[in-house]
């Protein structure tokens, strides 16, 4: 493998809340240039590890991206280290426009300085955002109009804007119709070559459909890593996650 690809070393991750251990002992390696899915039982610590790499939740062991420990830093910290998330509910401005939410998501990397000066045009970094995201003919819409997907589309054009080499996306296509999950997975696959992406997920058929990796945890731990094949084939996998998906819904 490419000895210069980009990749976040997680190693011995704990985090703990009163006794209960959410995260136990987890190692874990997330690549560039592929799709990562973590998934599991709901309680199986998937958004509770995503929260200690992006600085939310006290946690013990190693997170390392590059040469930076992402432990212990705070949420903006980790944010300028080139590590971004969505949450399963989308955190835009409501009230600005899509073109505003990304102009403002893109101020983290311009110095104070600058963020006072009157903008003319627009950065082209934002162009190449709206573009990536297929959302050019709604940037003078408000956020808040946008359908439940063009908002999680939003969201991912932020962490485009950001830089974020990184990107952690929780339930990326919770409540999406079937059409706009196959965007959503040809979106990641674009921006994915470039980048390290991880997504918590619960949608099979998503998952199934464009993962290059899957890692499946359980009571805070990693009960296995591996291909959608192999994990599918897995017996321990059956039991305690897939066999639920089977009897029950898509989503587990």
């Amino acid at each position: 493998m490419n000895a210069q690809l980009d990749y976040v070393e997680i190693r011995d991750l704990t985090v703990e809340f009163d006794g209960f251990v959410a995260v136990d002992s987890v190692d874990l390696t997330l690549l560039q240039g592929r799709v990562h899915f973590l998934i599991g039982p709901n309680g199986a610590g998937k958004t509770t590890l995503v929260d200690a790499v992006t600085g939310l939740a006290n946690a013990s062991g190693l997170v390392r991206y590059g040469s930076t420990d992402l432990l212990g830093l705070k949420p903006h910290q980790v944010v300028r280290a080139g590590v971004g998330r969505t949450f399963q509910t989308a955190t835009v401005f409501e009230q600005l426009t899509v073109l505003q939410n990304l102009d403002i998501a893109g101020g983290v990397h311009r110095k104070a300085r600058s963020m006072m000066r009157a903008r003319r045009g627009i950065p082209s970094y934002v162009e190449e955002a709206l573009d990536a995201v297929g959302l050019v003919d709604l940037r003078d819409r408000p956020a808040g109009v946008l359908a439940h997907g063009q908002k999680q589309w939003l969201e991912i054009g932020m962490l485009l804007v950001q830089d974020a080499k990184v990107m952690l996306l929780d339930e990326p296509v919770a409540g999406m119709s079937a059409e706009e999950r196959e965007e959503t997975g040809e979106l990641l696959r674009r921006i994915g070559t470039e980048r390290t992406i991880a997504v918590i997920e619960h949608d099979m058929d998503f998952v199934r459909t464009f993962a290059d990796v899957v890692t499946v945890m359980h009571a805070g731990k990693v009960l296995t890593e591996g291909t959608v094949a192999e994990i599918q084939a897995n017996q321990k996998v059956q039991e305690v996650y897939l066999g639920r998906t089977v009897e029950g819904a898509t989503h587990a």
